[in-house]
């Protein structure tokens, strides 16, 4: 269940449209404040994959990170927000988003990886919309059901990002 400003769709088949991008790798192509868009060819794709992507790791434990990767599907009609969070997520308690403590909802996590676990949303004009105007946003995991972990992800530079994201 989704919070209004976050009503998307989990996007379960996107996964396999940027194996390469699932694990932030690729060369930086631009640099946006706090955002860089990076870019991978995936092994038999035809065309090169850019995504918006920021790690950030826990300001009171610095050895567990997060991942945000903002991209655009192939045929460019959908957006999509994967977020990477560290092994040992809670998975029934979803991941959690505020945008300036205004909460706009939980994501489901679609699969684990060896690195962490893959939550994704379509993003609407209105969750963009959201992080382009916003501060900052932070990320909530859980590794108990009582225990929220934030990660709190700068906006700067993110629309300017999002627009040059080919």
């Amino acid at each position: 269940m989704m919070g209004k400003y976050l009503a998307a769709t989990i996007a379960v088949a996107s996964m396999a449209l940027f194996p390469g991008l699932a694990h932030a790798q690729g060369t930086v192509r631009s640099v946006h404040s706090d955002w860089q868009i990076r870019c991978d060819t995936p092994p038999g794709a035809q065309a090169e994959q850019c995504a918006l992507i920021q790690s950030v790791t826990a300001e009171d434990r610095p050895n567990i990170g997060l991942t945000v990767i903002v991209l655009k599907t192939a045929d460019k009609k959908s957006r999509i927000m994967r977020v990477i969070a560290p092994p040992g997520v809670l998975l029934p308690s979803g991941l959690g988003l505020k945008v300036d403590n205004a909460e706009l909802g939980r994501a489901g996590f679609v699969r684990c990886v060896p690195n962490g676990c893959v939550a994704e949303v379509v993003m609407d004009d209105n969750l963009i919309g959201k992080m382009r105007t916003g501060q900052s946003a932070t990320f909530i995991i859980f590794q108990t059901p009582e225990e929220g972990i934030g990660f709190p992800i700068s906006l700067k530079g993110f629309g300017e990002g999002f627009d040059k994201l080919p």
